[in-house]
């Protein structure tokens, strides 16, 4: 069973082969309403956790994606540069954003479903 980890700025990845898969979630989706455009980052791009590589703009506001891990950007979602609504539609399925080839360890603050969870609701 594939693991996904979640982060504090509503991220979330999963480890797909070598690379981890990176999206946002379906409460940033919800949170954000129609999604209208998407900035990715180039791959082979070398990110650290934390760095804004990524915008999102919906209909109310633009927001930044930040990598969750370090390391080296090995594909890009190219299907939502035409079709951004897929972030709406599938967040954590077709809509993901890029894959990051890991550089070091997790950080220690990602969180499971169950602590992701819990970290919306006492946000709310």
């Amino acid at each position: 069973m594939t693991t996904t980890h979640f982060t504090k700025d509503h991220e979330w990845l999963r480890q797909d082969g070598e690379a981890w898969t990176v999206g946002i979630t379906d409460h940033a989706q919800n949170a954000l309403g129609d999604v209208v455009f998407v900035d990715l980052p180039e791959p082979g791009r070398v990110v650290e956790a934390g760095e804004a590589i990524a915008v999102v703009e919906s209909v109310k506001a633009a927001s930044d994606v930040y990598a969750p891990i370090s390391g080296k950007i090995v594909e890009v979602n190219a299907a939502l540069v035409d079709d951004p609504a897929l972030i709406n539609q599938s967040p954590t399925a077709d809509g993901w954003f890029f894959r990051i080839a890991p550089s070091g360890a997790l950080p220690e603050d990602l969180m499971d479903a169950d602590a992701y969870a819990r970290h919306v609701e006492s946000a709310s």
